[in-house]
């Protein structure tokens, strides 16, 4: 069994095994952290999966009304304490963004405040610690993040009109290369390869695989190949739909067959002869 929770209205997803619960979308639920129970809202209801996944966390309950009376508390908090982050920041004069905050009641009772900024270089913030804890009236702890952390604690709308991967269901970020792009025939333009952080998209890396298997088992641009419409040349590849665009011989017609069509006579023929997978190629280099 397994159901999903998010802390935000359409924020990241955390999957928990629901133990005895039996939660309906929409209820508020305990979920175990390193700080404690925190209260989050059921997204999927528990319900079977047909993988065994392990290792994942336990609900901790129903969340009770003291516990989302707590919970409403911190979040009143949270929002306090960014505009006082950033007036503190504005008066040091230190070239900071808040992108986070984050509040939480320790076990011992004492009231910590996380603050998230961005920077383009490191920063002494020793002295703006200190007026953050007095003017809060609690401990303040400051994490500089990267872009793409950024992006991640404050969400928006990726190119393709959907919430950011990373603010949803993303737990680590993964390489992503401009080879990836070149590999799946993107334009190796900034503008049209990078995601909100600035940085090349995470899902360059989704379909990568795909490409790159088509790729190794798929005739060549420039390869000749027979087809049921005739002999030709490879000239493009259609990886989605797992088609090859082929010009034939006759008359320079373009055609998009399957890939199907033109790998399966040329891996019998390369099984049959032991030859590269070029008929026209073995062919002329085993008649010299």
């Amino acid at each position: 069994m397994m159901m999903a929770v998010s802390f935000e209205r359409y924020g990241r997803l955390y999957y928990l095994d629901p133990g005895g619960a039996e939660p309906k979308v929409g209820d508020k639920v305990l979920v175990p952290t390193d700080e404690g129970p925190e209260v989050a809202e059921c997204v999927w209801a528990p319900q079977w999966v047909s993988e065994d996944v392990d290792g994942l966390p336990v609900c901790a309950g129903p969340a009770t009304r003291a516990d989302i009376a707590r919970d409403e508390r911190n979040r009143r908090r949270r929002a306090e304490a960014r505009p006082v982050a950033k007036r503190l920041i504005r008066a040091h004069g230190l070239p900071m963004k808040v992108v986070g905050v984050d509040y939480v009641t320790g076990e011992s009772g004492e009231p910590v405040f996380t603050i998230y900024f961005s920077s383009p270089k490191r920063v002494d913030f020793r002295d703006l610690v200190r007026e953050l804890s007095r003017a809060l009236a609690a401990r303040v702890e400051l994490r500089q993040v990267g872009a793409r952390d950024e992006a991640r604690l404050q969400g928006g709308i990726g190119p393709c009109g959907r919430d950011l991967c990373c603010a949803t269901f993303l737990k680590d970020f993964e390489p992503v290369s401009v080879r990836m792009a070149k590999e799946q025939d993107l334009p190796v333009n900034p503008m049209r390869i990078a995601g909100a952080c600035g940085r090349l998209m995470c899902c360059l890396k989704y379909e990568h695989p795909l490409y790159a298997e088509f790729k190794a088992t798929t005739p060549r641009r420039g390869g000749r190949v027979s087809t049921p419409e005739g002999d030709g040349v490879v000239v493009g590849h259609n990886v989605p739909a797992e088609k090859v665009v082929v010009r034939l011989n006759d008359g320079g017609r373009r055609c998009a067959c399957d890939r199907a069509a033109v790998c399966g006579p040329r891996q019998a023929y390369e099984g049959a002869h032991g030859g590269t997978g070029d008929p026209h190629t073995d062919t002329e280099s085993g008649s010299e």
